[in-house]
């Protein structure tokens, strides 16, 4: 048989129109198992095993459509095929699955494509983002008075100004964060916009000279808690609350102050509590 005749008779036993279809469907299979099993935390080896299949496989379909036919009688060798009467020509079903395998396998294919983009720009996005970033939103004014609503913006400020004093932290600034809530619904979003990797909120009840500070530190990334305290004290020591959570907050991000630091951080910027309301109501 020249090679005429040869390539003739695999047009003629469709070995052709079975190497198509095989390789489109097994590109769609091979598609699906690379995009689709590892959302649902399929072990990798399946994934290898379905390609090792499907390569293994294609030299067997051809050898299958060399040697045997499809008959409206079931599979026939081709020999038997031949020698029934003629029939009309089977539709060309192959054609129209051969077109759906692949607009589906091309469809899968730039799919996972966008998937492990987005992954890797997430991934790039939030190694950005330093380990020892944070940012104080406003504090909550819980005072039966509402205009102690100063009050709660001067603690949070005063927090603020001794955290950016350090540093090897990196703190947002006050004009950054006034825009957002004491208690934003979505706290990933908003760190993720302020680019910092913790964020601190709290909130202030004032009651004569007798305050309540809550403060808590929360890692962005999965909304957790790192710390949390309650400190109740008298208006005449507003500061050493201011000083504590400053350490405290240093201390659970690993930040390293200098002597120098510290004595800023525990300074009071006066001695008079009515000087400093006074101080207060002016800058609101």
């Amino acid at each position: 048989m020249n090679a005429t005749k040869f390539f003739s008779e695999l047009k003629r036993r469709n070995v052709y129109k079975v190497a198509i279809t095989y390789g489109v469907v097994a590109w769609l299979l091979i598609q699906v198992a690379t995009q689709v099993f590892p959302f649902f935390e399929i072990p990798s080896w399946t994934v290898r095993l379905v390609v090792l299949l499907g390569v293994i496989g294609f030299p067997i379909a051809l050898i299958i459509a060399w040697a045997f036919e499809l008959t409206p009688e079931g599979l026939k060798r081709t020999e038997v095929a031949d020698a029934l009467p003629a029939r009309p020509s089977p539709q060309r079903t192959w054609i129209y699955v051969a077109i759906t395998a692949g607009v589906l396998a091309i469809g899968l294919f730039f799919f996972g494509r966008s998937m492990v983009w987005n992954v890797v720009m997430e991934r790039s996005t939030t190694s950005q983002v330093p380990a020892k970033s944070i940012a104080v939103l406003p504090f909550a004014n819980l005072s039966e008075e509402k205009s102690n609503a100063y009050f709660a913006e001067g603690i949070q400020d005063e927090i603020l100004t001794r955290l950016a004093k350090i540093a090897d932290l990196k703190v947002i600034s006050r004009t950054s964060t006034q825009r957002y809530k004491s208690s934003p619904d979505d706290l990933p979003e908003i760190a993720r916009q302020l680019g910092v990797a913790h964020v601190v909120e709290g909130s202030v009840q004032k009651s004569g000279d007798d305050v309540r500070v809550n403060v808590q530190l929360i890692k962005a990334a999965n909304d957790s808690h790192l710390w949390a305290n309650t400190f109740d004290r008298k208006l005449t020591d507003i500061f050493s609350v201011e000083s504590e959570v400053a350490k405290a907050i240093a201390d659970q991000l690993q930040a390293k102050l200098t002597g120098r630091e510290e004595e800023v951080i525990a300074a009071k910027p006066t001695d008079n509590p009515e000087a400093y309301d006074a101080y207060l109501r002016g800058l609101a």
